[in-house]
């Protein structure tokens, strides 16, 4: 059985001193729903808060990751975080959101590269993949997500590929307050992102890998989407700012 995992992914919001307050919040209830392994709880902060979260967690079964990370290992890339910094500090670490994608031109090329430096120093992926609105109108959803999913996974062994998480995250989706529905995006899951999967290694490795639904996920929708069989979690936006949301949602998880 895949456990579900859901993350925060808290992007350019919270000071130090309000990603304190946040965790805190919802610290004890988060942990009693991650204490018995039935799901997988993680908290994904801005860089600088990523070390106090870190702190304020330890001892709990509740993980932290980053947002992002550079494919060096050092040099002279002034503002980037390298992998072995964050193996430092944190479990985690996003790749290719669809807002690194779109704001800071990461080509699928990137997140290959980024994926391969990760897994090189245990850090655990998640791996954003998915489509805008013009290619969804246009029935591309399979051809672009397809190739999004082997772009990142190429060089990778089978090992290796089923300790990569997925997070199918439609573009159109993502803080417009417009989710799919949860059977379209199982749909999504299911037959182009596994699918995808068993093409590059067999179908073991497809159906081992852990896929989450992202895109205005929150309190009220949460469950549709994972109740589905192809669902393995959510990577949650917004809705991942607001403790009492958070943890409904992470209690939705719970089967």
């Amino acid at each position: 059985m895949r456990v579900p995992i859901i993350a925060g992914n808290w992007k350019m919001n919270k000071t130090i001193a309000e990603a304190r307050e946040l965790t805190t919040a919802m610290r004890d209830d988060l942990a009693r729903l991650a204490a018995d392994g039935q799901i997988e709880i993680i908290l994904c902060p801005p860089f600088l808060a990523v070390p106090e979260v870190g702190t304020l967690v330890k001892g709990t079964p509740i993980r932290v990751g980053a947002q992002n990370l550079f494919w060096e290992t050092k040099g002279a890339f002034t503002g980037e975080v390298a992998p072995g910094m964050l193996a430092e500090v944190c479990e985690y670490v996003i790749i290719g959101h669809s807002e690194r994608r779109q704001y800071f031109g990461e080509s699928d090329e990137h997140v290959n590269k980024k994926l391969h430096a990760a897994l090189a120093n245990q850090l655990k992926p998640i791996v954003c993949v998915g489509e805008n609105l013009a290619q969804n109108e246009a029935g591309k959803t399979g051809e672009v997500v397809g190739a999004q999913v082997r772009a990142a996974f190429a060089g990778l062994s089978d090992a290796q590929a089923r300790g990569v998480v997925i997070a199918y995250e439609p573009i159109w989706a993502i803080g417009t307050g417009k989710a799919a529905s949860g059977a379209g995006a199982n749909a999504v899951i299911g037959l182009t992102i596994r699918g995808a999967l068993a093409d590059l290694y067999d179908e073991a490795t497809a159906q081992a890998v852990r896929v989450q639904y992202g895109g205005s996920v929150n309190a009220k929708n949460a469950a549709e989407f994972l109740a589905q069989a192809e669902i393995d979690g959510a990577l949650v936006g917004g809705a991942s700012l607001v403790a009492a949301d958070f943890v409904a949602i992470c209690k939705a998880a719970v089967r």
